[in-house]
């Protein structure tokens, strides 16, 4: 081989390589932080969800989500699916405002996945005389014409502090 044809298929080889590159950074672009007007929208509708629930409002907190069939919930046992059973779920778990507690979200984390997409992190934390209880969560956000809105969440309960 000679020294051009070396030079030369280096060249071609790190061409290659550079367009390659260039096309996965563009396929699998990295998670965006959400643009303000995007943040303060999907915490505007954590925010409503949290005081519906404080107000003992499971309707006024399912309007967070998106009232569709295809609605996903993942929880610490099974799947739900579709806002009429997951508003039952619900209904069924906190029967009154004492087993609902107040609650309060944390340690939020939103990434924007998209421009219509979401993906949102966070600690939930009941406050209730029976006993504290809390976990964490993840809640996709979908931006419709009417708002973001959940349309999968998953939510596990922390199993109960032990003292040694």
């Amino acid at each position: 081989m000679t020294m051009k044809s070396a030079v030369s298929s280096l060249f071609l080889a790190s061409l290659l390589g550079g367009i390659i590159v260039a096309a996965c950074v563009k396929a699998f672009p990295a998670p965006e932080k959400a643009s303000d007007a995007n943040r303060a929208a999907i915490l505007a509708v954590l925010t409503a969800q949290q005081s519906d629930w404080n107000k003992g409002n499971i309707r006024g907190f399912m309007e967070g989500y998106w009232n569709s069939s295809e609605l996903t919930f993942a929880g610490t046992r099974e799947f739900t699916r579709g806002w009429q059973p997951v508003l039952a779920r619900y209904e069924k778990s906190y029967a009154d405002k004492a087993a609902m507690g107040t609650l309060d979200f944390s340690e939020l984390e939103i990434r924007q996945l998209g421009p219509d997409a979401a993906l949102v992190l966070g600690k939930w934390h009941l406050q209730r005389q029976a006993g504290d209880v809390g976990g964490i969560f993840t809640l996709v956000f979908q931006k419709f014409p009417e708002g973001w809105r959940i349309i999968h969440d998953h939510t596990t309960q922390s199993p109960p502090e032990t003292k040694q």
